[in-house]
């Protein structure tokens, strides 16, 4: 254990050792990357954001417009913070959707287990063995539910750049990655180097969507997303422009991640959790409209597919049917 009386008092010669083990142990508790920035306000993000609300982009996701210069800052979140330390956790497989009718594709993200608990807890883990290491140490562990601008801040800490798609990309794994933060209210040694952006004048995944929901480069318009549409809206029935473009897509949209030239260099992952699940891969139509409550709690137990609720799931079901009958 450090014997540091007071965060405060943290040395530059221990505040180098102590970034140096946070980084190993994070590792060794299986995030594929990591990098730990000051925990401060992200200039420029809070007027994009603000911009990108004011488009009306968000939808029905009405929580994005709440405060959305305080998304910008940690401390907002947690007073206390000085170090944000940023993970990403690779959960690519290399198992292939079927070609089948009878069925519907599901994002590869939802596979296996809720990477909210994975990647949570996880964090759990790194933030209880550096309070056991510095007293006095406290933080809060942050996996998208949380107000933070995840794709930002591993931007900030080094791990990649943004693709004109919107999502991470890394070298070593692509955009196949999961991200997290620990918040900590401990001066650390903070990452400065930054990932230039590499997409150059690809526009692969714009001119891949099948809905034109990235309007322009860096820029999404959830209204238009298939993923948006499948997942997050709880209308009874989906835009015609999207039912009609669905591509067989039953929770979620990989396409613009499909078709990333970043995306050859993808390697399996090494979490267990995030094997595929049985029928998780491509979703038997006819088993979800035959569900009842009760067994689609047990089925989707542990899942990220549960964020569709029963009648999100079942709705989309539905609308595959029908393309496969015209």
């Amino acid at each position: 254990m450090m014997q540091i009386a007071e965060p405060t008092q943290i040395t530059p010669a221990d505040r180098l050792d102590l970034s140096r083990a946070i980084k190993e142990q994070a590792l060794s508790a299986g995030f594929d990357k990591v990098g730990i920035v000051r925990a401060e306000a992200l200039a420029g993000e809070g007027g994009r954001l603000q911009e990108w609300l004011d488009r009306g982009y968000q939808g029905e996701m009405l929580w994005m417009g709440r405060d959305p210069y305080q998304r910008t800052d940690p401390r907002s979140l947690f007073p206390p913070a000085r170090s944000v330390i940023v993970v990403a956790l690779n959960y690519y497989t290399p198992h292939e959707h079927a070609v089948d009718p009878e069925t519907g594709k599901v994002s590869r993200y939802a596979w296996g287990d809720d990477y909210h608990e994975v990647v949570g807890g996880k964090l759990r883990t790194l933030l209880r063995w550096i309070e056991q290491q510095v007293p006095h140490a406290a933080g809060k562990v942050c996996v998208d539910i949380q107000p933070m601008m995840d794709k930002a801040w591993a931007v900030r800490a080094g791990l990649g750049w943004i693709g004109k798609h919107t999502n991470l990309i890394t070298h070593e794994f692509g955009s196949w990655v999961f991200i997290g933060e620990l918040l900590l209210n401990l001066e650390l040694e903070y990452d400065i180097d930054q990932v230039e952006d590499h997409c150059g004048s690809c526009t692969l995944c714009i001119d891949a969507c099948p809905t034109g929901a990235i309007s322009e480069p860096y820029v999404v318009d959830s209204n238009k997303c298939i993923s948006y549409a499948t997942i997050e809206l709880r209308a009874p029935e989906m835009p015609p422009a999207i039912t009609e473009n669905l591509e067989g897509w039953f929770y979620g949209c990989d396409t613009c991640q499909d078709v990333c030239p970043w995306n050859r260099f993808e390697t399996p992952t090494t979490a267990g959790p995030f094997q595929p699940r049985p029928g998780s891969v491509n979703a038997k139509l006819s088993e979800i409209l035959d569900l009842s409550p009760q067994g689609y709690a047990e089925r989707f137990r542990g899942s990220a597919i549960k964020r569709a609720k029963l009648a999100g799931l079942q709705r989309n079901a539905r609308a595959l049917l029908r393309n496969r009958e015209r």
